[in-house]
């Protein structure tokens, strides 16, 4: 049985019952400034710190643990006859547990309060003291998870002790939280190093997943500690629990529609847009989405970027939908998207925020800039000009055909993708698809340029009167040629939006 315990918790939640049980069982609690004071009022037997280090807290509590007669206790090897004889020399009593959770940085540093608020809350003694016990968990039971008190418990009163597996797991979970803690101070302290030289990850599992991408695969879902986000700080109103592939596709739906200042829907599939329009009103931009492709829709995810009124969710509900999120909805609409109890309604107030993407390989991470531009410039190349609507219609093709995958072609017409090509190896397939698809379109967007004229003939067979691309191909002039001879303008951006 333990003979003695250092308890010092930010979250007080659960401590009086593990150290009343550990009272009752005659261990002896050594504790510090708050900690010391809840257990003393609730009639909990307890030593201050500063009486076993004969020294008090100094430099409002900063250092108050950071101290041989705890580090001594604590880091001494209980088989190792020369620790022990100099335990016993300088008059050090062996901590046999050491119980702390530490400052809430996670939570303080997305607060909107100051940069030496935050600071004080990185704690220093609370990790130190974990660490030290981990590194000696044979000897010394550490406990950082107020879930994890149960466990201790049971096993104390069965065992008189806690196993050896479980102090190895409960070790473990000091490192996996001291890693995760330091990560997200040198986020806070670094966020001006846009590639740093360790890559530093900070993230809190949220959920355990049914399965990943196929149901032989397992999943969870991690949100950052040190940094806000939309598919972080959403609220699920209605609906199953989010699947692996609902979370993808949520993300790149709710960028896709605030890339727009207007009312804008975009629908979505297999995480790529198959819908996207804007309008006057909610309900018509969702039904101008729908039209686009009301096949691939079916089972899809709607993202609308405006509150949502009941006349748009009685559209929304006619047919089968996995997801619909939006900044906000009225009470009527949520009355509406209810009936269909399997329907996921999101709510969500934040717009997509991430600075980084990053995309695991085997042995490696590739980490980017978040595609936040669209263009560099509309300079037009023919020697047809666009007219106004159509260049409103080759900027709005641009804006969804970042999140279209490559190769990808988008046809539209007065602000609604009339066709979408995505994810073929070739660009003249990728517009085949968008152009058989988009009968009446006006306006052709290309993510990348155009390697060869193909795609401009093609598109004069469908009535293109207007492309937008990047340009910047050793064949460009091919292609402008082609324009010029079926009458369309052309316009180059300068800049590539490949999605792979």
């Amino acid at each position: 049985m333990i003979k003695r315990a250092l308890l010092s918790v930010y979250n007080k939640e659960g401590i009086l019952e593990l150290a009343n049980f550990l009272m009752e069982n005659g261990v002896e609690i050594v504790s510090t400034g708050g900690t010391y004071r809840h257990l003393k009022e609730n009639g909990i037997k307890v030593l201050e710190v500063s009486e076993v280090t004969g020294f008090d807290e100094i430099l409002d509590g900063r250092v108050k643990t950071l101290n041989p007669y705890i580090h001594g206790g604590i880091l001494a090897v209980r088989d190792n006859k020369e620790h022990m004889e100099i335990l016993k020399e300088k008059n050090i009593t062996p901590i046999d547990m050491v119980v702390v959770n530490l400052y809430p940085f996670f939570d303080k540093v997305n607060e909107n309060i100051s940069f030496d608020e935050k600071v004080e809350f990185i704690d220093i003694g609370g990790p130190t003291m974990i660490r030290s016990a981990a590194k000696n968990f044979k000897d010394v039971i550490v406990v950082t998870d107020v879930n994890d008190y149960k466990t201790v418990i049971d096993q104390l009163k069965d065992n008189k002790d806690v196993d050896c597996n479980t102090r190895k797991y409960l070790a473990g979970k000091v490192f996996n939280l001291t890693s995760a803690y330091d990560a997200a101070i040198s986020n806070f302290l670094l966020n001006e190093e846009e590639y740093p030289e360790y890559l530093s990850l900070s993230y809190k599992k949220m959920m355990d997943l049914r399965y990943g991408e196929n149901p032989h695969q397992t999943a969870a879902y991690y949100v950052s500690t040190h940094e806000s986000g939309s598919m972080k700080d959403f609220e699920q109103l209605n609906g199953k629990v989010l699947s692996y592939n609902n979370i993808k596709d949520m993300d790149i739906a709710w960028k896709t529609v605030w890339e727009f200042d207007e009312i804008a829907c975009c629908g979505l599939k297999h995480n790529t847009p198959c819908g996207v329009a804007v309008a006057d009103s909610l309900c018509e931009a969702y039904k101008k989405a729908h039209e686009c492709d009301p096949v691939s829709i079916f089972g899809g995810i709607v993202a609308l970027n405006r509150k949502v009124d009941k006349a748009t969710a009685e559209e929304i509900v006619k047919i089968f939908l996995e997801i619909v999120i939006a900044p906000d909805f009225d009470e009527d609409a949520l009355e509406v998207l209810k009936t269909k109890k399997n329907l996921r309604v999101i709510k969500c107030d934040k717009k997509p925020e991430s600075k980084l993407e990053m995309v695991k390989v085997d042995g490696g991470i590739l980490v980017q800039s978040s595609d936040k531009e669209l263009l560099n410039e509309t300079k037009v190349v023919t020697e047809k000009q666009p007219t106004e609507q159509e260049m409103k219609d080759m900027i709005f093709g641009m804006k969804v055909v970042k999140y279209v995958k490559s190769n990808a072609i988008v046809v539209v017409k007065d602000g609604m993708a009339k066709g979408v090509g995505a994810g073929q190896v070739n660009r003249i397939w990728a517009a085949v698809e968008a152009l058989e698809r988009g009968e009446d379109g006006v306006v052709l967007a290309s993510d990348a340029f155009f390697p060869f004229g193909d795609v401009v003939e093609e598109a004069a067979k469908h009535n293109i009167k207007a492309i937008i691309q990047p340009g910047g191909s050793i064949r460009d002039q091919e292609s402008i040629d082609a324009c010029n001879k079926n009458e369309m303008s052309m316009v180059f951006t300068g800049m590539r939006h490949f999605k792979h």
